[in-house]
Formats: structure tokens, C-alpha cells, sequence
């Protein structure tokens, strides 16, 4: 039902920065809580950083918190991760997630998940690489 593109993953230098996106499709994006996780080869995937629907509240890992921001434009159905300062631990294949918010969810303007069984769509992924 929806669709998720990412796009925007590449090598960069430790210290160096990044911008991922990740278009949607398929339903109304407004409808949709969304979220970044990442894996690596040998590891499981972790959360990264989630969005509300309205944009207005954001959420981070602790390893990402202050060097990564989540952002969102309900307009063009599009997410976007903007990574600062990364590091060679950021390199990882990074997903774009997207879920569909639950109806008994009364307040749907806050909803959020950091686990990845909440989400209900997920992009092929971006390859992000940080070199020492």
C-alpha cells in the first residue's frame, strides 16, 4: 500500500555530513508516523530516529542524539536524515520506515515508535559508509 524510496546514502569522511531521503507513496503521507533505522552487516537493525506525522516532535537514538536531525515535508511526501559529524559506527545500510498510525492512538498528532515491529512499510534501504 505504500511505497518508500530512499535515496542519498554514499561515502563520506568521519566527521564529514550527509543527507538521506525517503519519498512516499501509495496513501496520504500526512496519515503515516515515520522513522530511520539502520543495519549493518553481522548486526540486528536499530532505531535511529522517528517523526511525528505533524513534524513537530522528533526522536533519536542516543548514539545519533545531537549529530543526526529528522525532519519531514507532508507537502512532497518526503523525509529526509540529515547526519552531522558522523562517524565510521554510522556506516550501515539505513531504511526508511513508515507506519501507519494506530486508531486506538487517540492522540495521533504524537505518535511515534522507536521498535520496528511497530512500523508497517519499509524502503529497500541506502547505503551509508563513513571512512576513518
Amino acid at each position: 500500500q505504500v511505497q518508500l524510496v530512499e535515496s542519498g546514502g554514499g561515502l563520506v569522511e568521519a566527521g564529514g555530513s550527509l543527507r538521506i531521503s525517503c519519498a512516499a507513496s501509495g496513501r496520504p503521507f500526512s496519515s503515516l508516523a515515520m522513522g530511520w533505522f539502520r543495519q549493518a552487516p553481522g548486526k540486528e537493525r536499530e532505531f535511529v530516529s522517528a517523526v511525528t506525522w505533524s513534524g513537530g516532535r522528533t526522536y533519536y537514538a542516543d548514539s545519533v542524539k545531537g549529530r543526526f536531525t529528522i525532519s519531514r515535508d507532508n507537502a512532497n511526501n518526503m523525509v529526509y536524515l540529515q547526519m552531522n559529524s558522523l562517524k565510521p559506527e554510522d556506516t550501515a545500510v539505513y531504511y526508511c520506515a513508515a507506519a501507519q498510525i494506530p486508531r486506538s492512538f487517540s492522540a495521533s498528532i504524537l505518535y511515534y515508535s522507536t521498535q520496528d515491529k511497530d512500523y508497517d512499510y519499509w524502503g529497500q534501504g541506502t547505503q551509508v559508509t563513513v571512512s576513518s
